[in-house]
Parts: structure tokens; sequence; C-alpha cells
């Protein structure tokens, strides 16, 4: 599904995904992860301006309930927000089918 949205997402569109459980969360944070990072070795002798843009960048950090809202909602305890920008940066297909099988697990896989 991850891949599937951000294929779908305009430059400057935004991702934001809740999860409720920790595998799905892991699967979220590793997706966001792998799509927003540089893609080439960090020793390259390559500035930084020239280097490729990632298709997605992080916007901040997992927001969770606060205590005042798990007290009114205790089903809110387990949530967690991620979200993420979409870049102008041209998609790979090739490159979002191994960010997303590396980190996914076998009985997940459709």
């Amino acid at each position: 599904m991850l891949p599937q949205a951000l294929a779908r997402l305009a430059p400057g569109g935004r991702l934001a995904v809740i999860s409720f459980h920790s595998l799905e969360d892991r699967l979220v944070k590793r997706f966001l992860r792998a799509c927003s990072a540089d893609r080439l070795p960090s020793d390259l002798p390559i500035r930084a301006r020239d280097l490729p843009q990632p298709p997605l960048r992080l916007l901040g950090r997992a927001v969770r309930a606060s205590a005042v809202e798990v007290a009114a909602n205790p089903r809110a305890r387990s949530a967690t927000l991620r979200a993420a920008e979409r870049t102008e940066a041209p998609l790979d297909p090739a490159f979002l089918k191994r960010a997303f099988s590396e980190h996914e697990p076998d009985a997940w896989r459709s």
C-alpha cells in the first residue's frame, strides 16, 4: 500500500500514516526512511547540491497521543502518526519495489 500511495502522490503532497501496532509502525518507519535517504555513499566526493534528491522528505518526528488524549480515549494509546512530503525527484519503480520488499514481512506480501 505504501508504494502505491507514494506513486499517486503529487510533488508537494503529504503522506500521513497512522499505525496502531509496533509491527505496522516499523514497516512505515523503514519505508519512509528508505524513501527519504540519499542513495549514494556518504564519502563520495560530490557537493550536497549536486546529489540526487530523494522522493520523500520526512516531516518531523513520530507523533503519539498525549496523556490527556489517552485519558479521554484509551484506544489512542498505541497510535503513532508519521508524515512525509513528496519532493520533485522522479520516482523509480524499481527503487520503490526494492525499498519496500526489503522491510516487508513475507506473510504480508501480496
